[in-house]
């Protein structure tokens, strides 16, 4: 208790569910760009604009009174959309009723996909290093991450070891493809057996596509709804800020059978409830001309050999890219110093941030690498280079 004037203040005594956590890495290094006025080529976001069609679109949307709410599952014209969509993408298709639900972004798809199944002591499989939101979902569901670390530069998966690893308990398993933080996508091998290994039971898959649409060098994005036994068990979670350059609108969907998205459902209605209408009905009207994402892996792809061409001559090691807008550099002929310590570093005196990988991995075993993120204007990019150019 503390004693303010004769005012008595009472604090009570609790136990953090998520004892572990604190501000994640995304906002530590844009705080310390922001500070030390350096370039930000830390947090996922794209430093130039929207497509002023699609802001019309949604404009057009709120000046047409779209402004309450719009239906717990999504704008119809939108599923109607992301359906079509699939169909173009993969010649598959969900339903857009019962199979389909927008969401306030992959993050809270994500997060409701965890709660809607986990139970406690359930075992969830994640590969490392792993986007940082999958854990404490899992954590603050009662249940048990399984992870498995996953070496530099190739981020390969051994499914022998993810055998071993499955147990009576395990409940789901988490793939990332095209993967945030390495930019390594997964094969059709990689596909097949997972669907091998998952084949009779009841585990769930989660498969995290938020960068479908950037795969490149010819490479084509696989999703698991390409594959007839991993869709019957799996959840597609994806983003429109990804792929529209509009990260701070927060939209996103997620696509499963029936059965599952029943139970999704169940939990987003209390979660979110709903998403923002009138950016629903803009996107569905934006989503009608395929080239708005079918080009997408051209632009980025651009962005990336122009980033990589410009850093050839630098002391920094890497393998390009295979999608996403991230490049991971390998730094160990420059310096032995922990990730982490040199991110911050090169913040603080040379004035551009990344982010360290090993705040994702395992026991954050630290491999000597930094992700950049090459979703930013040319300026930027030839700005960001002559810094990396000098270390």
């Amino acid at each position: 208790m503390l004693l303010y004037g004769n005012i008595r203040y009472n604090y009570m005594n609790h136990i953090s569910k998520l004892p572990e956590i604190e501000t994640n890495i995304f906002t530590k290094m844009s705080v310390l760009a922001n500070t030390h006025n350096a370039i930000n080529l830390s947090q996922g976001f794209p430093n130039f604009k929207s497509d002023d069609k699609l802001i019309d679109l949604v404009s057009n949307a709120m000046a047409s009174g779209h402004n309450q709410y719009a239906p717990m599952a999504g704008s119809m014209e939108l599923r109607e959309a992301i359906a079509n969509k699939f169909d173009v993408m993969y010649g598959t298709s969900y339903h857009p009723e019962s199979e389909i639900t927008v969401t306030a972004g992959a993050t809270q798809a994500i997060y409701t996909i965890i709660s809607a199944f986990i139970r406690p002591d359930d075992e969830v499989l994640v590969f490392k290093p792993a986007y940082d939101c999958y854990e404490p979902a899992i954590a603050i569901n009662g249940g048990k991450t399984i992870s498995m670390q996953l070496k530099t530069p190739d981020y390969a998966i051994d499914w022998e070891n993810v055998k071993e690893k499955l147990s009576s308990k395990t409940k789901m398993i988490i793939v990332n493809t095209p993967h945030n933080p390495s930019g390594t996508i997964l094969s059709e091998e990689d596909l097949l057996q997972l669907q091998e290994i998952t084949d009779g039971t009841n585990i769930i898959v989660l498969s995290d596509e938020v960068y479908e649409h950037i795969v490149f060098d010819g490479e084509k994005h696989k999703s698991v709804c390409l594959y007839e036994g991993l869709k019957s068990r799996s959840f597609i979670t994806a983003s429109f800020g990804k792929t529209f350059h509009n990260t701070g609108w927060k939209v996103g969907y997620c696509c499963a059978p029936r059965e599952l998205m029943e139970e999704f459902k169940k939990v987003h209605q209390f979660n979110v409830f709903c998403v923002n209408h009138p950016m629903q009905k803009g996107l569905a009207e934006y989503l009608k001309k395929t080239e708005h994402y079918l080009e997408l892996s051209g632009f980025y792809q651009e962005k990336r050999d122009l980033f990589l061409s410009l850093i050839k001559n630098s002391r920094f090691c890497f393998k390009p890219s295979k999608g996403t807008y991230f490049q991971v550099l390998d730094y160990s002929k420059i310096t032995d110093e922990y990730d982490v310590d040199f991110a911050r570093r090169l913040t603080i005196e040379n004035k551009i941030a990344s982010i360290p990988l090993s705040v994702f991995n395992d026991e954050d075993i630290d491999y000597s690498v930094l992700r950049f993120c090459f979703a930013k204007t040319d300026d930027t990019l030839k700005r960001a280079a002559d810094i990396l150019n000098e270390i």
